[in-house]
């Protein structure tokens, strides 16, 4: 697009650099100015003024009252992600990385590559709820990767066999809990085999007694007992005490995001097509944003990092592979949803013909994805739902 004025702000956490260059390239104007909505205004007004544009480098987070106050002046603004823009910095004189030379990139492309910058639209209030509480569920499961693992560490450092006996249960809250009532193999010791299982069914832990079993003989495997142990239980049951918090809340943040997921008028649309549930549905509408940022299912699928890459030179090579880059976060959504798909009849189809190709189990899968996104893409651009069982199978 063209513009009189290109300002590109180099974002930061207390203030931004800002450098305006004109139609020719030549810089008319550079400036710090505070985060904060008056100086920020200042720049908007000045922008809008010159019939400029905005890029920056931040598509949210520390950007996002530049974000709002462009969209309420009706100040088109733009986004160059982090690959792109390290790559466009190389093509500019100096190995410096300044705050002002940052900015000047930014505007820079905008001017010369305005297809190689994302225009932004404003999200729904909902849309934006919804990204703060899966923003925020993703904070929980690392907080829970963390802490399972400190636990899992400080048990196999003193009791190893009651730590292989845990196995896989500790994203239980049920589990977890009791293991902070008996922390060590002698705390298990002492209350025996009916205790801890009582403990487990209050819980309801599935196969209570059984498991309660598998924790009694391990506890009892070993008579031995290491220096620091006791500080160790103790550690321990205030890690399963922060890890049963975590647990629970995420519990209640799953219906909190579903509640949120069902408020955007596109959940009916996402949930309509086979493999797709409130969780993954919401993922999905967080990543993607407003649809009309993808002009074809191509570039969502790009952004998503399922398009091919093709490989080519001369005669000696010319081969496609998966690409590395784009949104993890949506790939994996939209991976997850075309694998739990395979029951349903169209993509069962279509996956059994690309394993008869040769395709490996998750190549196909990937496949899959790649041809889903086209539908995705035609339901929310038309805001029509999924109704027709034979659209995947018609594709070659």
């Amino acid at each position: 697009m063209q513009a009189a004025v290109y300002v590109g702000v180099d974002i930061g956490k207390t203030s931004h650099y800002a450098v305006a260059v004109d139609a020719t390239g030549q810089t008319i104007r550079e400036l710090t100015l505070a985060n904060d909505e008056a100086a920020l205004r200042n720049l908007v007004d000045w922008v809008k003024q010159r019939a400029g544009v905005v890029v920056v480098d931040q598509d949210g987070g520390l950007a996002g009252v530049l974000l709002l106050l462009c969209w309420q002046a009706d100040v088109r603004i733009g986004y160059l992600h982090g690959l792109a823009m390290a790559r466009a910095r190389e093509f500019y004189a100096g190995e410096s990385k300044t705050d002002p030379k940052d900015a000047f990139v930014l505007a820079d492309v905008a001017r010369v590559h305005p297809r190689r910058v994302a225009w932004l639209e404003p999200t729904s209030e909902a849309l934006a709820q919804l990204e703060l509480l899966c923003g925020y569920d993703a904070d929980l499961r690392a907080d829970a990767n963390r802490l399972t693992n400190r636990l899992r560490a400080l048990v196999a450092s003193h009791w190893p066999a009651l730590e292989r006996a845990f196995g896989e249960r500790l994203d239980s809250r049920g589990v977890v809990a009791v293991i902070g009532q008996y922390p060590s193999g002698p705390a298990i010791k002492a209350a025996g085999v009916e205790q801890v299982g009582a403990a487990l069914k209050a819980q309801r832990v599935h196969r209570a007694e059984a498991l309660a079993q598998q924790w009694y003989q391990a506890a009892m495997a070993q008579t031995v007992s290491l220096r620091g142990s006791a500080m160790a239980a103790r550690l321990i049951t205030e890690l399963a005490t922060q890890l049963a918090a975590v647990l629970r809340r995420r519990e209640q943040l799953n219906k909190e995001i579903e509640q949120a997921f069902f408020d955007l008028p596109e959940a009916r649309i996402l949930c309509s097509l086979p493999g797709i549930g409130p969780r993954l549905g919401a993922r999905i509408a967080v990543e993607i944003g407003c649809i009309r940022r993808f002009r074809t299912p191509a570039q969502l699928a790009a952004y998503a990092g399922l398009g091919p890459t093709p490989w080519q030179s001369g005669t000696s090579i010319n081969r496609t592979t998966a690409t590395r880059f784009g949104n993890h976060r949506l790939k994996n959504a939209l991976f997850l949803a075309a694998f739990s798909s395979l029951r349903h009849g169209p993509s069962r189809t279509y996956y059994d013909r690309k394993r008869a190709q040769g395709r490996r189990h998750a190549q196909a899968v990937l496949c899959l994805a790649r041809r889903r996104v086209d539908v995705l893409h035609a339901m929310l651009s038309q805001g029509v739902q999924y109704c027709a069982p034979a659209a995947l199978v018609s594709i070659p």
